[in-house]
């Protein structure tokens, strides 16, 4: 029991980091906050990724590509070339890479107004560190793992931004419905009520309209991190930016 719940409090909080935090903030800046809550987000999003810690300014150029290119062969991550989730998953990577080491050409539009702090970029991004993560949850599975099987787990924490993101754009891009079929790329909303990846599965919603906090579009839609959006909004540690009138759904 105490594994499982390890599992899913990573798989959560992990994954909170990417959508309010590099997603919502670093890709698209839905809202704005002062440099101390940037500052402790981007800590937040480094502790809970742990050894699958993702650059927040390699995350929005590779985001923004995605909405500029969705579901072309320009697109970083768009499930439309490739056989199986692996193959995408490792072409992401390469281009990730190349983002991040300067050795892929970048549009300048993708280039700016994304948060930076290269000195915990250079300790978060170390071997030492991810294997000090690594190492970690290794330790945590030897003292509390009470089957063996429990172990095949281990790689889930491992690469648990890779995975999340793969679920993400490939599900996103393949399986469910559409509320905006007039939408030129591939984008579907997989889940109802997306519990699972926290409202990223409304990718439809969220192609229709980039800028919206909210993901979820009908009325019977739930995205789960809104409503924390809201509160934090309410008590000062965001401040929502005012949608453009383009952006608005109406319901």
């Amino acid at each position: 029991m105490i594994i499982l719940i390890f599992l899913v409090a990573h798989w959560y909080l992990s994954l909170f980091g990417q959508t309010f935090y590099l997603h919502r903030y670093a890709a698209h800046k839905m809202f704005s906050m002062n440099k101390f809550w940037e500052k402790t987000w981007y800590l937040y999003s480094w502790i809970t990724q742990g050894t699958s810690y993702l650059n927040a300014r390699a995350y929005a150029i590779l985001h923004r590509m995605h909405h500029a290119y969705s579901d072309t062969e320009q697109d970083p991550h768009t499930p439309h070339f490739f056989k199986e989730v692996f193959t995408m998953m490792m072409h992401t990577r390469k281009v990730y890479n190349g983002v991040l080491h300067g050795t892929l050409e970048i549009e300048k539009k993708f280039d700016k107004n994304f948060p930076v702090y290269p000195k915990i970029d250079k300790i978060a991004d170390s071997w030492l560190m991810r294997l000090s993560f690594a190492a970690s949850y290794i330790v945590f599975y030897a003292f509390f793992a009470t089957q063996w099987w429990m172990f095949l787990f281990l790689p889930i924490h491992f690469l648990m931004g890779p995975i999340q993101g793969a679920v993400v754009n490939w599900a996103g891009h393949k399986y469910g419905y559409r509320n905006f079929p007039d939408e030129k790329d591939q984008s579907k909303n997989t889940l109802f009520i997306d519990f699972l990846m926290l409202g990223e599965l409304f990718q439809n919603n969220h192609h229709h309209a980039g800028a919206r906090p909210n993901f979820a579009s009908k009325w019977w839609e739930i995205d789960p991190v809104y409503p924390i959006i809201k509160l934090f909004d309410k008590i000062g540690i965001i401040k929502l930016i005012p949608l453009a009138p383009s952006s608005v759904i109406t319901r």
